[in-house]
């Protein structure tokens, strides 16, 4: 316990943490005051050598499992926020940064992603129970970040201004073509057919299609949405627009060139793209190992510098880029507060493990867009240098008529508010 204790000591500059051993003896970091402290107890002697061994994983696993509990007054927020708010300071010390270094070149190399096991990874998270998602998504289950004009705006209200900050991207016209590269449960497929399109949605998760497939039906749109279980890589076609929101994430490292090919290839001469994805304000790096292993296998979100390279070698011009900070904080903020108000009902499809295992998932995303480097970025592309507007002024008037046109989301009524 004493070693785990001196690296603490060491590393925590920002705020207060307290270690409660298996003997009840409390080891206190007291940094500066910065209004965040916690309070954790180790339920087993052996604990903080696993931690030593492999910070990261380890304590995630121990909370799963119930050796590493909160104190009461000490939420998993806290705990997380003062672990969080130090990270700069422990990857900035060089013997973290040369074990780092070896490590991250061996973990890239390993998260390299098979194509043909894509499917399989991308089902792991998507073809979970359908309710499990309702429960803590809004109404319309848009399972990607929110378009926040405010940080008090609802999440009902963000995710469909998304829907019309996109489509007002797309720059839509009333029978135009457009692919959709991973189309989660419908919404945006909706969206753009409510514009007077047809959508053809590629989705590996049959779950997500299953149900997708019933609300354009009952949105009476069953003859311009056309949903087709293939991954990108396995498709050809032509189209005047393409749009991908959340997916990218699911390409993997070392298949950027290949996924932007494919984009370049399905578009039509004087077509255009918008490129939705989370990425990262930083060099390139890999997913954390909990993540990796729990939520997401294979995933990776990219930084700038490697979706920039890739799609460059692919003679693909970037007409506009818009940076999204705070805005997917706010709605994993959204989505905590709906899980933990329906948490009962989450154990009762899986389990209590299963439970902390989201509450980390969520909570320490949530704070990566917060105290750590995570962002979406939102890219449109196109084949000419001429593929769109010269000018960002057709967003914002497209944005205007969308609003007043679909100023909720078709059938959806705001939930009732979540606390916490």
């Amino acid at each position: 316990m004493r070693a785990l204790t001196r690296v603490l000591e060491r590393y925590i500059s920002k705020g207060h943490f307290t270690l409660i051993d298996a003997d009840g003896r409390h080891h206190t970091i007291a940094g500066e005051d910065v209004g965040l402290k916690a309070a954790v107890r180790m339920n087993s002697r052996l604990l903080p050598y696993k931690i030593l061994y492999d910070p990261e994983l380890k304590m995630a696993e121990a909370y799963m499992d119930g050796e590493l509990t909160m104190e009461p007054g000490t939420s998993l927020y806290d705990c997380l926020s003062v672990i969080m708010v130090n990270e700069g300071k422990i990857a900035n010390h060089p013997l973290h940064r040369l074990i780092h270094g070896f490590t991250e070149g061996h973990a890239r190399r390993k998260q390299r992603l098979d194509l043909r096991r894509n499917k399989a990874q991308v089902r792991h998270h998507y073809d979970l129970s359908s309710e499990l998602y309702r429960l803590f998504l809004d109404p319309g289950m848009n399972y990607s970040c929110g378009y926040y004009r405010s940080a008090d705006e609802s999440l009902v209200s963000a995710q469909n201004a998304k829907l019309n900050h996109i489509a007002a991207k797309l720059n839509l016209r009333e029978g135009m073509k457009v692919l959709e590269i991973g189309g989660g449960w419908g919404s945006l497929a909706i969206r753009i057919a409510q514009c007077g399109c047809e959508v053809t949605v590629l989705n590996v998760s049959t779950e997500q299609i299953k149900i997708a497939k019933q609300r354009v039906k009952d949105a009476g749109l069953e003859g311009r949405v056309h949903f087709v279980c293939l991954d990108y890589n396995e498709f050809e076609g032509q189209f005047d627009r393409i749009v991908s929101v959340g997916m990218m994430e699911h390409v993997g490292i070392g298949n950027y060139e290949a996924y932007f090919a494919k984009v370049r290839d399905c578009l039509k001469e004087d077509g255009s793209a918008l490129i939705h994805s989370i990425g990262r304000n930083s060099p390139p790096g890999v997913t954390g190992p909990f993540l990796n292993k729990y939520i997401f296998p294979g995933g990776y979100c990219p930084s700038l510098s490697e979706v920039f390279s890739a799609s460059e070698r692919q003679g693909l011009w970037v007409c506009d880029n818009e940076i999204l900070r705070l805005h997917y904080h706010y709605t994993l903020r959204d989505w905590r507060r709906n899980f933990e108000q329906n948490r009962a009902q989450i154990a009762a499809l899986y389990d209590e493990r299963f439970c902390r295992m989201w509450e980390l998932y969520l909570t320490s995303v949530e704070l990566g867009f917060k105290l750590g480097q995570l962002m979406v970025f939102q890219l449109i592309m196109s084949k000419k240098i001429d593929g769109v507007p010269i000018t960002r002024g057709f967003i914002e008037e497209n944005e205007r008529v969308l609003n007043q046109r679909f100023p909720v989301m078709v059938g959806q009524e705001e939930p009732r508010a979540a606390t916490g």
